[in-house]
């Protein structure tokens, strides 16, 4: 999926419907104001005015840098997040100390719903892949979007269920044994969030580091950069600075198969 920040400076924001929201530079050392295109954040576009009005009331903006952990696993669920620019990753860490990858988050997604709504302590850690700015609605305002916002609630229900179908598709990924078919599953999971004709390549835009994509899939950061260059020197991948290009989609489906 293809970042793209959701702030602007204050004449982009007027020209497409932003509103301007307290910042946080610094967790709470000094504020100035951020335009924020609230309408671009998907759980938020229908909104009533009204709503958007108590949302923009509520909202706060913060920034994180690199690494810097957003969520803390056992935190209290205080508030529903949005990513607002830059890349996130879903972490679990193991009795031994291993952070396991559980999923990426790019900008327009939101996070921490499920503490929020079953009123419990978070299950997993949130990291910043890269420096990232993110909003935070308060638990009281977001609940009640929940309930009473009839578009808010749809959402929230395709979410869920999307969300049970993309677990259950990576507890499938993590149980091949085979290292490299677990990595070009990987790929295929990366490229089915493209909309694309059937053989056109798949972008896959912000590319994870090979780090990160080991975390994910329970290997080394060594197997992944051999993996990739074996896709790369058989002509069925193209790897440039921050993206990855598929260029043959049915080889690499065909390599999932063990054809």
């Amino acid at each position: 999926m293809k970042s793209t920040s959701m702030t602007a400076t204050p004449g982009e924001a007027l020209a497409t419907g932003g509103v301007a929201v307290p910042f946080d530079t610094r967790h709470g050392a000094g504020q100035t104001q951020a335009q924020i295109h609230l309408r671009k954040i998907p759980l938020l576009a229908d909104l009533s005015e009204d709503e958007m009005t108590r949302v923009k009331q509520e909202l706060r903006i913060r920034q994180y840098a690199k690494r810097e952990v957003v969520l803390h696993k056992g935190g209290h669920g205080d508030g529903l997040l949005f990513l607002l620019s830059g890349q996130l990753q879903v972490i679990d860490v193991t009795e031994d100390g291993r952070a396991i990858g559980l999923r990426m988050l790019a900008p327009g997604d939101f996070f921490g719903e499920i503490a929020l709504i079953n009123n419990s302590t978070r299950s997993a850690s949130v990291v910043a892949l890269t420096p990232v700015v993110v909003a935070f609605l308060p638990a009281t305002t977001a609940m009640h979007l929940f309930s009473h916002s009839p578009s808010v609630a749809n959402q929230m229900l395709r979410h869920l269920a999307q969300k049970i179908q993309r677990d259950s598709e990576f507890r499938a990924l993590l149980s091949i044994n085979n290292t490299a078919k677990r990595i070009y599953t990987y790929l295929v999971l990366m490229q089915s969030k493209q909309q694309r004709q059937p053989g056109e390549p798949a972008v896959v835009e912000d590319l994870p580091t090979h780090q990160d994509i080991a975390n994910m899939i329970n290997t080394s950061r060594e197997t992944v950069t051999r993996a990739l260059a074996v896709l790369t020197q058989k002509g069925i991948v193209q790897k440039d600075a921050h993206r990855l290009i598929i260029i043959k989609p049915d080889a690499l489906e065909k390599l999932v198969q063990g054809e």
